[in-house]
């Protein structure tokens, strides 16, 4: 099945302050190509032709809301993983990592503008055993 979704526009409160965040964890997310755009902290996932992006602009009046972004992760070490990486990137409010149900694990956390994100795995749809 081809990808669905094609890319996320994030607003934050300064792009100073998030840029260091996003750097370090775009990347480990799978957004490895830098894509330089004036006003955007831009990157792009490997891949031929368009691939999904992840792009981050700055919105000085921006609020964060009770949105959330969640990252899939191939594994449950890999959610581990990820999560002793985000108080390092500047991380905060971050809950877990723990398992929500029987079969999906997540870590919880916000971005430096309060943005809502999470790196989760399930091993299965949600209407199927």
């Amino acid at each position: 099945m081809p990808r669905i979704f094609d890319h996320v526009d994030l607003r934050v409160v300064s792009l100073a302050s998030a840029a260091p965040f996003y750097r370090a964890i775009l990347p480990v997310l799978g957004f490895s190509e830098r894509v330089e755009i004036e006003g955007w902290l831009q990157f792009e996932a490997v891949g031929e032709g368009p691939s999904e992006f992840f792009g981050v602009t700055e919105d000085s009046p921006h609020k964060p809301n009770a949105n959330r972004i969640a990252f899939w992760a191939e594994s449950i070490a890999r959610v581990d993983e990820l999560s002793r990486l985000l108080p390092a990137v500047g991380g905060l409010n971050i809950e877990g990592p723990a398992y929500e149900s029987d079969d999906y694990y997540a870590v919880y956390f916000n971005d430096p503008s309060g943005n809502r994100l999470e790196v989760c795995h399930r091993g299965r749809r949600f209407n199927h055993a």
